[in-house]
């Protein structure tokens, strides 16, 4: 068994986007379940007091990064035929920065604002009307960003060509980095728990 398995042909375009359209609605199933359809819990994060979202998210980093990596040590994933978006860095980090603010403001990133919408919350159906508009404003203006929109790119490259180092070695750092953050997350949420975020 090789994986990834689009790309050595075990399904065609039309049954991937079958299993991506499945993949997703479980995905935003899990995400309502686990709360992350409440803006006011997805903000609580940005307070120090409630960092589950942090915890959940960074676990599921973790847990598909080691997995990938050890696919690949046993031979069964090509890691060069997993596909990379291409880094454009400047305008990536300002757009980063942008989606940050935006979530801080709102309460939702752009998935777990769908999940808030579909499950009729008003905050986030408008949260997702925003983001519709902001994308048909974006095409709109695209001629006259263009030249930003592509400056600065680095190709399709990882952190571990970037610095030079092996897979594993990143790996781990990943690890202790995260094993790290779940303590200060810890840390954080004893010392402000207590502290209710005001709607």
């Amino acid at each position: 068994m090789n994986t990834p398995f689009f790309k050595y042909g075990l399904f065609g375009d039309d049954v991937s986007l079958v299993i991506a359209f499945v993949i997703g609605i479980g995905f935003g199933f899990f995400l309502e379940r686990a709360g992350f359809g409440n803006g006011r819990k997805l903000a609580a994060q940005f307070y120090f007091n409630d960092l589950t979202v942090f915890k959940v998210m960074f676990t599921a980093i973790i847990t598909a990064m080691v997995g990938i990596y050890y696919l690949s040590v046993i031979g069964w994933m090509d890691l060069s035929l997993v596909y990379l978006n291409p880094t454009y860095i400047v305008p990536q980090t300002i757009g980063g920065l942008l989606l940050g603010f935006g979530f801080v403001i709102g309460g939702y990133c752009p998935g777990t604002s769908c999940v808030s919408a579909v499950t009729g919350k008003i905050d986030g159906m408008v949260y997702l009307l925003g983001i519709v508009v902001g994308i048909f404003i974006f095409g709109e203006i695209f001629p006259l960003v263009s030249n930003f929109y592509n400056s600065t790119p680095m190709g399709q490259i990882t952190l571990s060509q970037l610095f030079n180092i092996p897979y594993g070695i990143l790996v781990f750092a990943v690890v202790m980095m995260a094993i790290g953050g779940f303590a200060a997350a810890e840390w954080a949420e004893k010392k402000l728990g207590n502290k209710i975020v005001e709607p």
